[in-house]
């Protein structure tokens, strides 16, 4: 017996994704909960797994493949299948095939006696049906990302209205009719302002190369780009000298590699995060423009930003503030394998209200991180380096490891994002200043 396997719900407000990969062939036995494909949306990567055993009778999708929810993307043919049953199926087909014939025919004889031709249309209204048709078909093919209706779409179409730069107010942030018309109201923008958009041939000074951006990728793109244009960015940079820290890690490493995990410095800069927002609740805020408030959130998790294939993913580590080191570490090192590994869940990319971002293990001196609302601040680590420090009025050989903390002027000052990560190095170099 043939049976289909379409894309399910994979989270709240997802409508569209990505076919990321196809892990089977046609002609597999495959079981049950064995993954058939991979699919990427604006919010994670999942596998759609098989919900029986049998044989991949027929892929319809391929990689690089847009898919919507409910749509059949592979057929499988379990066992137990008589040949009785395929034959039953042709007939039934055959039966259907000839039932519509005879209607057709009743409805073209029904026609001529009423004096009208069957499909009388004009070559012209035929057309503009068929111009409007491949309109929309394009329409929901470049805006299937969009959480936006098909009756909103084709208004934001008579509206000459880019739905990719209209901000949903609905459920999910979902598009409505009135978000439309409320943006179509807007000031045009200039001829300058068009044309500083448009970009040049570039082939015309030598040899170019496309390749489309990831699902993942425009999602980043569109949220780094609107981040930054909303949020007045302070960075702030201090240095701490981890010498000791350093030492303390080697030592303790082997304890926690036996628990699982592994004992980095962002596992314990979570840790002492977990005193950090507690000391300074500003920062572990959120900011509600339209109501003038600021939110203030009495639970602490911490988003970690990770470089992986697939782009910038952002799991959440919770509650850091009741957990052991040994705990943080091993959570991490789980987080950043499922990252790897594209298995994160929607769940366990949502919920932060702080972000590290760690690129010590790359290089570079400092950088300035974007701030991921509806949080108000976030942490960049940089490469540590040894550098000639004084200690006890010595001039010694120290670890110094180079911090930066952008945040949002309109919710913290100036003052308080420098005291506030001046705490964190005091920690760093004297676990027991978390005690003053």
């Amino acid at each position: 017996m043939k049976k289909e396997i379409r894309i399910p719900d994979i989270a709240e407000n997802v409508e569209t994704g990505l076919i990321a990969g196809i892990l089977v062939s046609a002609g597999d036995k495959v079981s049950e909960d064995q993954a058939l494909v991979e699919i990427e949306t604006d919010k994670a990567t999942t596998d759609i797994p098989s919900p029986f055993d049998g044989v991949v009778d027929e892929i319809k999708v391929e990689e690089g493949d847009e898919v919507k929810v409910n749509q059949v993307i592979i057929i499988i043919e379990t066992e137990g299948e008589a040949k009785g049953d395929t034959e039953s199926d042709d007939k039934n087909k055959e039966k259907n095939a000839g039932s519509e014939d005879e209607k057709e025919e009743k409805t073209k004889e029904k026609a001529e006696d009423d004096g009208e031709e069957a499909g009388s249309k004009d070559d012209e209204q035929r057309k503009k049906e068929s111009d409007t048709t491949e309109k929309d078909e394009k329409e929901t093919k470049d805006l299937s990302d969009i959480p936006a209706s098909p009756s909103v779409r084709r208004l934001a179409r008579e509206l000459d209205v880019d739905l990719t730069q209209v901000e949903g107010s609905g459920p999910g942030k979902r598009i409505t009719a009135e978000d439309v018309k409320s943006f179509s109201k807007r000031p045009e923008k200039t001829e300058e302002q068009k044309k500083s958009a448009h970009l040049p041939d570039f082939s015309q000074w030598g040899p170019t190369s496309k390749k489309s951006m990831t699902t993942i990728r425009k999602i980043t793109a569109k949220n780094v780009s609107k981040a930054w244009q909303t949020i007045p960015h302070v960075t702030q940079f201090d240095e701490a000298d981890i010498t000791g820290l350093e030492d303390f890690r080697k030592n303790y490493a082997g304890k926690v590699e036996k628990a699982g995990g592994k004992l980095t410095v962002t596992a314990i800069l979570l840790k002492i995060l977990g005193f950090a927002l507690q000391k300074f609740p500003r920062f572990n805020s959120s900011l509600d423009i339209e109501n003038d408030q600021i939110i203030n959130k009495h639970y602490y998790n911490v988003g970690i930003a990770a470089d992986t294939p697939q782009g910038l993913l952002v799991p959440v580590v919770r509650d850091v503030n009741s957990k052991s080191l040994t705990e943080l570490s091993t959570e991490l090192s789980e987080l950043a394998q499922k990252a790897r590994d594209k298995k994160l869940s929607t769940e366990e990319m949502q919920g932060g209200n702080f972000t590290i971002s760690n690129l010590g293990g790359i290089g570079g001196t400092a950088f300035t991180p974007i701030v991921l609302p509806p949080q108000v601040a976030i942490l960049g680590v940089s490469r540590a380096k040894y550098k000639p420090a004084y200690k006890d009025n010595e001039l010694k050989k120290r670890l110094i490891i180079p911090l930066s903390l952008s945040y949002d002027h309109r919710v913290i000052d100036g003052a308080d994002g420098a005291r506030f990560l001046r705490w964190i190095c005091d920690v760093i170099e004297d676990p027991y200043a978390i005690l003053q």
